[in-house]
């Protein structure tokens, strides 16, 4: 192995453990949310302005880091990454309230897009020639993160540690991909061969619109659900953070062939096949108790597991005049509508407690009653979706515009994988 390869490796590597930090603060985030708000008493609704930081932090920098990538470069952007997600981690194990937790979250959610806004076109420098193959296996890491902290919360809660060591573990490897960071040589590219203003004219399509508002419904399908597992699966008689590590888990192997398969299959045919057994599976775990929760959210997983690769890859066929700043812009749509709808899902729980203790339930009654009743209400998001997805691949088909999937699917295939999450 020569020297460009091992430092392409090198960087390859740093990137893909920085993404798992960035998947890991999401997973343990979603397994330490009860832990939270029993030592601060904070209510749900506090709870989801803090997971909305998150939310909100991420697509801001990856928006912005996506505008100026071509001026600050890859290693500015990761090197920020680097910074704030330090200073998010020890600030989150320090935070004595609400509004430490606050400002640390929105560090780590920052910090977060900005690995995305710079590792992704990073990686496709890195491996001009493989580009497709090499971006699978990058964003694998975002699921495979999770499962990672998913399990590493679960352990650790069970062994009786606190959410400040579940945190604290998180810095282990960011401090690796600090050091990673000093060590590595950047690629050096061609700013001139990108032109983000061009991009911008082209954001104004009626498609590219169209598919901005799905992402904020898919997105939100996806994380929102995701985010708020814990408190809504905590009474049905499964472990939370084991039925998140078995969707995410399968998300990563589907996402490793996503490539191959969107390649072959129509992308809007894929995005309403995941609506319709994304609508299946939370309508399934709004009804399931005990061992039948995993089917359901086996469900569930086979729905979301496309959603965001296949959205990404619409924008790069259908509008693909928007470039890499239309890529940025619907990643940073899709997250910043969950960082909205997060404080929203909390005081759907709240409101369906308090319902349910009007009732004078038992407290694993209340419980289970209100994890049902969010589930009805996130139903809604997929089932909007395949009704918008049925009427846009009736308008594609007849409009003929599908066959642009001739001269756009090498670009297509390429940019989904830069974009899974």
């Amino acid at each position: 192995m020569n020297d460009h390869s091992t430092n392409s490796l090198k960087v390859f590597n740093l990137c893909c453990i920085a993404l798992t930090v960035t998947s890991m603060t999401f997973a343990i985030r979603a397994g330490i949310l009860g832990q939270l708000g029993t030592q601060f008493g904070l209510s749900d609704t506090e709870l989801g302005w803090i997971n909305s930081m998150a939310f909100l932090g991420f697509p801001l920098a990856m928006m912005v880091g996506g505008a100026l990538y071509n001026m600050l470069g890859a290693r500015m952007l990761v090197s920020l990454a680097f910074i704030c997600h330090l200073l998010g981690l020890i600030l989150t194990i320090i935070s004595d309230g609400f509004w430490g937790l606050l400002i640390s979250t929105f560090l780590v959610g920052f910090a977060n897009g900005a690995v995305e806004a710079g590792c992704n076109p990073l990686v496709a420098e890195l491996y001009p020639q493989e580009k497709t193959r090499m971006l699978n296996r990058f964003h694998v890491w975002f699921p495979g993160g999770i499962v990672i902290g998913a399990l590493l919360s679960k352990i650790m809660t069970s062994m009786g540690l606190g959410w400040q060591w579940q945190v604290g573990i998180i810095l282990l490897p960011t401090l690796l991909y600090g050091a990673l960071l000093l060590r590595s040589t950047f690629p050096q590219f061609d700013a001139a061969e990108h032109s983000t203003v061009l991009n911008f004219k082209h954001l104004f399509s009626p498609i590219y619109l169209f598919l901005a508002l799905c992402m904020t419904l898919t997105a939100t399908t996806e994380l929102g659900t995701q985010q708020w597992i814990e408190r809504i699966l905590g009474a049905s008689g499964a472990s939370p953070m084991i039925i998140l590590a078995m969707i995410t888990g399968l998300m990563a192997i589907g996402r490793y062939f996503a490539g191959p398969l969107i390649h072959r299959l129509n992308p809007v045919g894929v995005l309403l096949a995941s609506s319709i057994f994304a609508a299946a599976g939370i309508f399934a775990l709004s009804q399931a108790q005990g061992l039948m929760v995993y089917p359901s959210a086996i469900l569930f997983a086979i729905g979301v597991t496309y959603f965001w690769p296949t959205m990404i890859g619409c924008v790069a066929e259908y509008t693909p005049k928007t470039g890499p700043l239309g890529l940025s812009i619907m990643g940073g749509l899709g997250v910043f509508a969950v960082s909205i709808w997060n404080p929203i899902i909390g005081s759907w729980i709240d409101t369906a407690r308090n319902h349910s203790q009007a009732l004078n339930l038992s407290p694993e009654a209340v419980e289970l009653a209100t994890g049902q009743a969010v589930l009805i209400k996130l139903f809604i998001f997929p089932v909007i979706l395949i009704v918008a997805f049925s009427i846009f691949y009736w308008w594609m088909k007849k409009s003929k515009i599908f066959s642009s999937e001739d001269t756009q699917a090498e670009h297509a295939t390429s940019s989904v994988n830069m974009n899974i999450k």
